[in-house]
């Protein structure tokens, strides 16, 4: 494995993932003001962002690592977007839909998360087969 290259990837994700998440808050931000209630309000969010940026650079490296253990030699764009559509319909699975049924929140902002989700982690897959690649061997 490319550990350089993975990092890189992952830096390349998170980047990725916040671009697409803040032109998506600005578009959906009226779903979630209707569930003020349940959100910390936008400048306490800001307090907390450093944590954000690092838990999802934690998130991205594994994924990048995960990605480079199964990586078969193809890569590119069209690779990324496979693995990263998986990964986006794991984490609407997962967490999505799980905070719809623990949470209060109505069946709109439930399918603006899991829409946002799945595009986020797939356009960050898309980052991750771009920008990965192994190792290159020595010739024998």
């Amino acid at each position: 494995m490319n550990y350089g290259r993975i990092t890189i990837s992952a830096f390349a994700a998170t980047v990725t993932y916040y671009v697409f998440g803040s032109v998506g808050s600005l578009l959906f931000a009226n779903y979630y003001s209707a569930y003020a209630a349940i959100f910390r309000p936008r400048d306490l969010i800001m307090n907390y962002m450093s944590l954000g940026f690092a838990g999802t650079f934690i998130a991205m490296f594994v994924l990048a690592t995960i990605y480079a253990g199964g990586y078969n030699g193809k890569g590119g764009a069209a690779e990324g977007l496979r693995f990263g559509a998986l990964i986006g319909l794991f984490v609407v699975c997962a967490s999505v839909v799980h905070d719809y049924v623990i949470l209060n929140i109505g069946q709109d902002l439930a399918l603006i998360q899991a829409l946002g989700e799945l595009v986020g982690w797939t356009l960050s897959g898309v980052a991750i087969g771009l920008v990965y690649r192994p190792q290159p061997t020595s010739p024998r």
